[in-house]
Formats: C-alpha cells, structure tokens, sequence
C-alpha cells in the first residue's frame, strides 16, 4: 500500500466510529472471526482498545491483521484502523494510484 492510499484511508476512518472494543479478554478467536466477517462486508473498520486492555494496541492490530490477512492502516493512541480489500466490486473502496 502507498502512502496515498494510507493517507486516503485514514481521511476515509476519520470520520467512522469504532464497531469494535477489545477488552481484558483481548484478542480472542471468536473476536477476531467477527472482525474477519466485518472486514468482508465493510473493507475499512475501526476498532478501539479499552483502558483495561493490557496489550499494547500496536501489538494487538499486527495479531488482528495477521490473522485476518488485513492491513494495518493506523494506530493511534488506543484507535486501531484495519482495511482488507474486498471482492465484491459494487461496494468496493475505490484507491488512488
């Protein structure tokens, strides 16, 4: 991914609300399949980490993009931004070159 394309994704989360909160309980494969299934309908989402998260979010959106083969757009503070390219062309997000 460019630099563009990151930039053009985190102007696009700006405005989102995290759909996600990841807890004490952290990353668990039951939430990690329900970002996977996000991810597939929407492309572009926004998680938040709770305060009592013990992980570091930086460590907690590489795990979620690894196991759900996304990418980390941004972490910032405890906001993680996840994009994952779709397959469906209609809803497509559309990236600069």
């Amino acid at each position: 991914m460019t630099s563009k394309q990151r930039a053009y994704l985190k102007s696009l989360a700006m405005t989102m609300d995290p759909i996600f909160q990841i807890g004490k309980s952290s990353v668990t494969p039951e939430l990690t399949a329900a970002i996977l299934e996000a991810l597939t309908a929407r492309e572009l989402i926004k998680v938040s980490v709770l305060q009592n998260c013990a992980d570091d979010p930086r460590t907690i959106a590489d795990t979620i993009a690894e196991r759900t083969h996304s990418q980390v757009v941004q972490v910032i503070g405890k906001k993680i931004v996840l994009y994952k390219e779709g397959k469906d062309d209609k809803k497509r997000i559309e990236l600069p070159r």
